[in-house]
Formats: C-alpha cells, sequence, structure tokens
C-alpha cells in the first residue's frame, strides 16, 4: 500500500485535536490576521505553534504541521511577514504560499514552503518552474482533471483537495465579494455572495415571453466528494490528499477525516462507500459534485441551498463541568434545551476535540432519570477523557435534507 498523506484543516484547537485523534497524517492552518484565506476561523498565535506541536506528536503518525501564508501580500506588509517566517522556523514543517515575495523569505530562512491552490498550476511547466525555485510540493489547480494530474505527478509531488467546498472561481482570485462588500476573497475576508439566490431573467425580444432558471444559486459550486473515485485519485500519483474546511468544526473533521483514512488505507467495497457517503452527508455539505477530477463540471454541479444540506446538526445543550477519570463520568450543567437518553450526544473542547456517543443513563441528584431540562446539573457517562467547559451538544436528524 502506498503511504498517502491525508491533510486536514484546523481553524481552531478543537479541530486540531479532532484531525489528530481521527487519523490525519498533517493539519493545515492559519495566523490571527496574518496572511490567511480564512480570516473568519479562529486560527492561532504564533505563540501556540509549541502548544500545537505536542497535540500533533501524541498521535503516532507525529502529525505534521503546515502555515498557510496564501493571500495576497502588499509592499507595506513585508517586514511583518519576515519576521512571521523568520519566527515559524523550525515550528512548522513547510509554509503554503504562491507570493513570490513568501517564496523568497522561505529561502532565505530556510523554511520549506509548498505551493498553494492559488497559484492556479495546470501543467508540467509551470510545476517544474515553482520545483526549480525549491518548492517541496505543488498544489494543483482544481481545474486539473485526473488524467492531467497523473502527468504532473511523475516529475513534482503533488497535492490535490479531496473532499470539501468548492468556489466558482476554481483556484480563487475572485473579486466579487470585493466589489460587492469590499471585502476581499484574495485576503482571506470572502462574504460568500455566489451562494446566495439570484433572480436571472432571459427575455424573448421578439415575443416579449420570459423564462426564468430554476435554480437560482446559479454560481454555488456543490462541494467536492472523491470517495467514489478515491482508487482513481490513488492511481493519479497524488501525494497528498486534502480536505478544506477551516470554517467548519471539529464535528466535520472528525467525520471527513475518519472517512478519508479509511478509505485511503484499504480498498472500500461498494457497500462501504455507500455507507461512508452516508456519513459524510451527516456533517456540513451542499450537495457532492466531482469537480473537474473526472470531465467537466455540468448544470447538476451547481448546490440548491444556499448553507448546509447535512442530514444532521448540532444544537447546544451546555458544559461539562467536571469529569470522574475511574467511573468515566462527567458532570454536565444544562443551558439550553434538554437532554434524555437515547440522545446523540457531541462534546467538543480544544483538547478534547470531539466524543460523540448515544447516551446511555442520566443521573439528577443521585438519582436515574430518562430527562432533564435547562437549569439542571446531571451526571452522564462518556466513553472518554472529556474536560471542565467542553461544550456539549445533541445531535438531531435534519429530515428532507438536500442540496
Amino acid at each position: 500500500m502506498e503511504n498517502y498523506e491525508l491533510l486536514a484543516p484546523a481553524g481552531d484547537f478543537s479541530m486540531l485535536s479532532a484531525a489528530v485523534k481521527a487519523g490525519a497524517d498533517a493539519v493545515y492552518f492559519g495566523m490571527q490576521n496574518d496572511f490567511n484565506m480564512r480570516a473568519a476561523a479562529k486560527n492561532f498565535k504564533i505563540s501556540e505553534l509549541d502548544e500545537m506541536r505536542k497535540i500533533c506528536d501524541s498521535s503516532e503518525r507525529k502529525v505534521k504541521m503546515y502555515l498557510t501564508l496564501n493571500t495576497i501580500v502588499y509592499n507595506d506588509e513585508l517586514d511583518k511577514l519576515k519576521e512571521i517566517i523568520k519566527e515559524v522556523k523550525g515550528k512548522v514543517d513547510a509554509v503554503i504560499c504562491w507570493d513570490l515575495a513568501v517564496i523568497q523569505l522561505c529561502k532565505k530562512y530556510g523554511v520549506p514552503f509548498h505551493i498553494s491552490t492559488q497559484a492556479s498550476i495546470s501543467n508540467l511547466e509551470a510545476a517544474k518552474f515553482y520545483k526549480d525555485l525549491g518548492a517541496e510540493r505543488i498544489v494543483l489547480a482544481r481545474e486539473v482533471n485526473l488524467k492531467q494530474a497523473k502527468e504532473i505527478s511523475k516529475e513534482v509531488e503533488t497535492e490535490m483537495f479531496c473532499h470539501g467546498a468548492m468556489c466558482v472561481a476554481i483556484s480563487g482570485r475572485c473579486f466579487m465579494s470585493q466589489h460587492l462588500f469590499n471585502s476581499s476573497a484574495n485576503r482571506g475576508k470572502c462574504l460568500h455572495p455566489c451562494r446566495r439566490p439570484y433572480e436571472v431573467t432571459i427575455k424573448d425580444e421578439t415575443s416579449g415571453k420570459e423564462l426564468r432558471l430554476e435554480n437560482q444559486r446559479v454560481l454555488s459550486a456543490k462541494d467536492l466528494c472523491t470517495l467514489p473515485f478515491i482508487e482513481e485519485m490513488k492511481k493519479a500519483g497524488v501525494t497528498s490528499f486534502k480536505i478544506e474546511g477551516r470554517n467548519r468544526d471539529a464535528r466535520y473533521v472528525s467525520s471527513v477525516v475518519s472517512v478519508y483514512r479509511k478509505a485511503l488505507d484499504e480498498k472500500l467495497s461498494k457497500k462501504e462507500i455507500e455507507d461512508a457517503l452516508k456519513e459524510l452527508e451527516t456533517v456540513y455539505n451542499r450537495g457532492f459534485s466531482s469537480g473537474f477530477y473526472l470531465g467537466l463540471p455540468t448544470p447538476d454541479d451547481f448546490a440548491k441551498i444556499e448553507n448546509s444540506g447535512a442530514s444532521e446538526r448540532k444544537i447546544y445543550v451546555g458544559k461539562i463541568t467536571h469529569y470522574y477519570d475511574k467511573p468515566k463520568t462527567a458532570s454536565l450543567k444544562i443551558e439550553a434545551l434538554f437532554v434524555k437518553t437515547g440522545d446523540k450526544i457531541a462534546i467538543i473542547g480544544n483538547t478534547t476535540g470531539i466524543e460523540q456517543f448515544n447516551l446511555e443513563s442520566v443521573y439528577l441528584e443521585d438519582k436515574q432519570v430518562e430527562f432533564a431540562k435547562k437549569g439542571d446539573e446531571v451526571a452522564i457517562k462518556v466513553p472518554s477523557r472529556v474536560r471542565e467547559n467542553d461544550a456539549v451538544y445533541k445531535i438531531i436528524s435534519v429530515k428532507n435534507s438536500s442540496a
């Protein structure tokens, strides 16, 4: 079996911990307010890199850390950029970038770098150009199909997205958010106007009749999902399989990483793929598409909803106030709604990552009860260690969820 890297998104510590526990080989992340294409995520501070490394090293895989410095960089920011690169040297395994200023500074200070998909590399000569500059890896353009990827992967180490949201501008440099709201996508501040409904009218000048498009979301692409053809991606020579989603949550990361970990480690049966797709549908998605990998997108590759079409969603219940190790129980302060035995529960925290389980028992004032409400503090059985102030959610089914 080939040694494929599974690269997971980390937008905060809970996502980082979830990725490590679920079996990621590497994580990619951004710094707070610094050259980060996902400025809306919580992100990290340079002072937190050592703590991040401890979490990554806690896994037998010794998870790698890739810092994204992949936005447009302006002239008056070069000194700040230089200081960041100097400070992260030896603390990250590579920087993901595409601006030549970042590349030059990485070379100057001896920091390994990968070329971001923002560079739109879609041919071998472009890939070799960046390799000659010193890039250890090329993240291929989203427009590349698997046949093209295979040709490029023979010459350079490649990374490709295997799952997650896709932009109608594909590899980036979209100016729609900047034009409409003065909030630049290329600075990590996209407000996603493409996801909204538009009324497009086609008028016949001769008859005066008008036609209206059935799907109003004419700019919103479905999410990429390569699971049904993951074996073809393997054959394309891709080294790193990348999951999009730094603006998602720990539950998304845990589910998606777990599914693709198994798919990379073994060849799944048709039934296993069907079951895995159902699992992927439980977390954030706008419907699934093969993108450009198997051919050009069709009208069916556009989403019919603005936000998530997940078949499940989480609702906040309360916080953990204490954990008792020997009986593996935790005290839960219910701050909203209610809980009852049989509920599907998710506990999310910076160190815990995520723990998901069905609630077997609830104890209120040392008495077992079937139901507890807002204001109650109850004891619940948990599968493994959780921490004080971890957030607790109920996972509920969403009917008629469709993208």
